[in-house]
């Protein structure tokens, strides 16, 4: 009777302690979601000022068109990879994105009725606090995605992480072009 007893104690932890596992397991991949989501309500906001940036330069510059025209696209690009949760795609078209906001604003020196526009200096602002914000997000959820595939390989929690289909998540990388230096002061060069 006491050997059942043991043993029925033992099932019983060991039970608890999978559950446990479990619970744990469900923390790191729902906090992983839920960073993805708050950087991609940052990276719509970023978006949806764009096209209001592009038509405030419009008025102004004339000549930088394909500028403008590569902000657009890289944009359409972005939110598409965004929206499949793409993060190769994404990464690649940020770094275009990021690449042509960096071309205009430095355009923007040369054309001194643009750089005093009240709309494009609060539209500049807003986009820059959002490339902040994005980048600290960013950080978030590379943090709990590096947490959940660290917890999903080690043992015992691999067994429940096979057991109930959890998966890695990828981390956010962008391609060495957006880490390397982007040469503001070529475009200060006339």
């Amino acid at each position: 009777m006491l050997i059942f007893a043991i043993l029925i104690a033992c099932v019983f932890a060991l039970f608890t302690y999978l559950i446990v596992i479990y619970n744990n397991l469900i923390s790191l991949k729902n906090n992983a979601s839920k960073n993805w989501s708050n950087i991609d309500v940052l990276l719509k906001q970023r978006y949806s000022e764009l096209p209001k940036l592009i038509d405030t330069c419009k008025e102004y510059m004339t000549y930088e068109k394909d500028t403008l025209e590569k902000i657009v696209v890289a944009r359409k690009a972005a939110l598409s990879a965004s929206d499949a949760k793409d993060l190769i795609a994404l990464g690649q078209a940020e770094n275009s994105l990021k690449t042509g906001l960096t071309q205009l604003f430095a355009l923007a020196e040369n054309y001194p009725n643009l750089k005093t526009n009240e709309s494009f200096q609060r539209l500049q602002q807003r986009i820059s606090e959002l490339e902040s914000s994005i980048a600290d997000r960013r950080e978030f959820y590379n943090d709990s995605v590096n947490l959940n595939n660290i917890r999903i390989q080690q043992f015992p929690d691999i067994l429940v992480a096979r057991a109930f289909h959890f998966n890695a998540f990828d981390l956010l990388k962008f391609n060495e072009a957006e880490i390397q230096d982007v040469g503001i002061e070529k475009q200060f060069k006339t």
